[in-house]
């Protein structure tokens, strides 16, 4: 079996990837435009791209921190994400952003178990 941080950074870069072929059928669709119709100032989409980074950023992270310190942050992150992303399915209009949020939602149960487990 691989090692659980490998594991785990696996999980983090299907999450990241989930979201960037969600934000292309968007595009394709013309559902990004729709949504991105609203004002945004700098200041949202500095917030937006923070928000993006992190499932990136804990990539490397699951590889280098120590087992006690990685296993709390992947928990700490995968729930955050998984409640972030469960309280925005139901503005999503589309059934494709349904799916891959829902697709998102078991990825980070699986990282919050797997974590959770890790002896």
């Amino acid at each position: 079996m691989l090692d659980t941080r490998i594991l785990l950074a696996g999980l983090w870069i299907a999450v990241v990837l989930i979201y960037l072929y969600g934000d292309v059928i968007r595009i394709f669709s013309g559902d990004a435009a729709k949504m991105l119709s609203g004002q945004f100032t700098q200041a949202m989409w500095l917030g937006v791209a923070v928000l993006m980074l992190i499932p990136i950023l804990m990539v490397p992270l699951s590889l280098m921190l120590s087992q006690p310190v990685n296993r709390w942050v992947n928990i700490i992150v995968a729930v955050f994400f998984f409640l972030f992303n469960l309280v925005g399915l139901p503005t999503y209009p589309s059934a494709y952003d349904k799916f891959l949020l829902a697709v998102s939602l078991v990825f980070n149960a699986v990282t919050v178990w797997m974590a959770w487990n890790w002896a």
